[in-house]
């Protein structure tokens, strides 16, 4: 059985969903609706999550997230987005993992500095995907990071490029699966 897995690239702008089917999504808004994007951010990930008490079946097996920059200024504001989901994901009991920005460049090009360009054109070669915006391919990225390390690839990367999942604390998963 394929695990349910979601990608998540937060940004209180433009936030990026990888669902579970593979479809992908942006949620957020522009500067003037302030704090209340937090709001709408998380009504978008709780649908995304689902679960049967909202009627859309079991929760994911797995939510990976997009970690924090370490020395960008947005960190605050993304922070914001982040302690949002992250108490949403740990209230309902979804096991999540942050990726920092580097492993998730180096598992999709090999690079870790690559900018969107790259992941872009990672996605188009090695899952023939095209995206809207590079926060939609951002999440997708983290979702095939995250069904690889579940032991179900939806795309094929180089040893080397899977090996850099490695870097990550990976919940554990025991009967998830």
């Amino acid at each position: 059985m394929t695990p349910k897995v979601l990608g998540l690239d937060l940004s209180i702008t433009a936030t990026g969903i990888a669902y579970r089917d593979g479809s992908t999504g942006t949620t957020g808004g522009p500067s003037e609706h302030g704090d209340g994007r937090l709001l709408t951010i998380e009504q978008a990930v709780t649908i995304a999550l689902g679960g049967d008490d909202i009627g859309l079946g079991p929760l994911p097996d797995l939510v990976v997230l997009e970690d924090l920059p370490t020395h960008a200024r947005a960190a605050g504001i993304t922070g914001m987005v982040h302690g949002v989901v992250r108490t949403l994901l740990l209230r309902r009991g979804v096991p999540y993992v942050a990726l920092t920005p580097a492993t998730l460049k180096a598992y999709a090009t090999g690079k870790g500095t690559a900018d969107k360009t790259a992941m872009a054109m990672a996605a188009y070669k090695r899952g023939g995907r095209e995206f809207a915006d590079d926060n939609q391919c951002d999440a997708a990225w983290l979702r095939w990071a995250g069904l690889d390390r579940l032991g179900t690839p939806e795309i094929t990367v180089p040893a080397a490029q899977r090996d850099r999942l490695n870097k990550a604390n990976w919940p554990s998963l025991k009967g998830a699966l």
